[in-house]
């Protein structure tokens, strides 16, 4: 079992935190395991009090005492998926859903954008969702009428 012993300031800033302001959960979950941690609180007491699994209290007091107060409060930076797309390539999106369509073809549709963008360097890989993320957030849609904006 790791023990814990917080400095008179750090003890007095958890209690703090834990008080005021808006914090994350997790954050607040970390502050708590130190306190009761301080206290010479048992791993798995900590964990039963607050509700938590032990590993994350484990984890917690591995944290403070390798990387410090801050870091053990914060979640560890997440890299999550690459940008696949540019600005050059949403405006590529945006500007082939603001073209007229093909002959035959009253609007563009997703699938439709889809098919003909897969034809273009860049672009092989790219499925209705992706345009349909692009197009929502340019709030922009298939076949809706933008006020001075043409058809797309």
């Amino acid at each position: 079992m790791v023990k814990i012993k917080l400095k008179d300031n750090e003890e007095q800033y958890l209690q703090d935190f834990v008080k005021k302001g808006q914090k994350n959960a997790r954050e607040l979950i970390r502050a708590r395991i130190l306190l009761l941690a301080n206290k010479n609180k048992k791993n798995l007491e900590i964990a039963e009090i607050l509700n938590v699994g032990r590993n994350t209290v484990g984890r917690t007091k591995k944290r403070y005492l390798e990387e410090g107060l801050q870091r053990a409060l914060q979640d560890n930076p997440r890299t999550g998926q690459p940008i696949k797309y540019t600005e050059k390539h949403i405006a590529e999106i945006i500007a082939q859903a603001c073209t007229t369509p093909p002959d035959g073809r009253n609007k563009w549709t997703l699938a439709l954008l889809t098919e003909e963008l897969q034809k273009k360097e860049g672009f092989e890989t790219i499925n209705k969702e992706s345009i349909r993320l692009v197009l929502k957030k340019a709030k922009l849609s298939p076949g809706r009428r933008e006020s001075g904006a043409s058809k797309i």
